[in-house]
């Protein structure tokens, strides 16, 4: 039985990934902050984890609890300090502990190509990697584009109030998305996978703003047009202004960071390919028809 140390358990993705392991038999050790409450333990522990304590600013601690794990995988979220520092730790830790396998917390569009100081998030995915990939322990980086979730709302795209798809550039550049189920499915069978490579390419789906306005014209009954809202350079000169006024410059997700995003996907900077769907087996990838068909 293959034992994976969770960082970032308590989250959506990771509690997503939990449950994605349990089921292909792996012993999930769920990482969380010394002093967790038991509202939080139990949840964990009910999804079949065991949970353990530890003190993310310990080296010691930290490779206390790597020791005995097979991988370490994390779905850590946050700024440098988390996404560079905890991370780091994390990693150091599990290398003391001869531990042979990171995965590291990307699950993202290709960030290796885009330009620097174009993407905030992917720099930090970028910085950290350089770190990973100076130490001895097997990397691997699972790229999975934008989550597909994101469709029903949270990305600015499909305006379903106006019967719009927004675009920017060419309403046909392919954009890559993933659900966080299938995204937590296929990490799990690479976090089994001792030959994994140091990066693996997935998208549920690739559909283009023409596709969405569409589908979504088929699924509503009513015309959606898909509309240009400018220039990908245009929405990165808006991100560069949005931060630079911006006061919540130390957010996880603020808009701008989203227009970030959104440059980085309609640029083709983050397109990813080829993909690695199918290196364990067919499965039932979710489509963004399904996604916004269940909204």
């Amino acid at each position: 039985m293959t034992t994976v140390l969770l960082a970032g358990a308590s989250g959506d993705l990771g509690a997503r990934m939990i449950r994605a392991l349990v089921a292909k038999g792996a012993d999930v050790r769920a990482l969380v902050r010394t002093g967790a409450g038991p509202e939080k333990t139990a949840r964990l522990a009910g999804l079949g984890a065991t949970v353990v304590e530890a003190d993310h600013d310990d080296p010691a601690d930290l490779r206390r609890v790597s020791e005995g794990a097979d991988v370490v995988l994390s779905t850590l979220n946050g700024l440098r300090d988390v996404m560079v520092g905890v991370q780091t730790r994390l990693l150091e830790a599990a290398v003391a502990a001869g531990v042979p396998r990171f995965i590291p917390s990307d699950f993202s569009a290709d960030y290796r190509r885009v330009a620097p100081g174009s993407n905030r998030n992917f720099e930090l995915r970028r910085d950290f990697a350089r770190v990973l990939d100076r130490t001895p322990i097997r990397g691997t980086s699972v790229l999975n584009g934008a989550f597909a979730d994101m469709l029903t709302g949270q990305a600015p795209i499909v305006l379903s109030g106006r019967d719009r798809v927004l675009y920017w550039g060419d309403a046909d550049q392919p954009l890559d998305f993933t659900t966080k189920d299938d995204t937590a499915a296929f990490t799990a069978d690479a976090a089994l996978d001792d030959a994994a490579p140091r990066y693996l390419e997935v998208a549920g789906d690739t559909v283009t703003a023409r596709e969405l306005a569409a589908t979504m014209t088929e699924l509503t009954g009513r015309r959606f047009r898909p509309t240009w809202a400018g220039t990908p350079g245009l929405i990165a000169g808006m991100a560069k202004v949005g931060r630079a006024v911006s006061r919540d410059d130390e957010a996880p997700f603020p808009v701008w960071q989203g227009m970030q995003y959104l440059h980085s996907m309609f640029s083709g900077d983050a397109e990813l390919g080829p993909l690695d769907n199918d290196r364990y087996g067919p499965r039932n990838w979710t489509t963004a028809r399904e996604v916004l068909a269940a909204r």
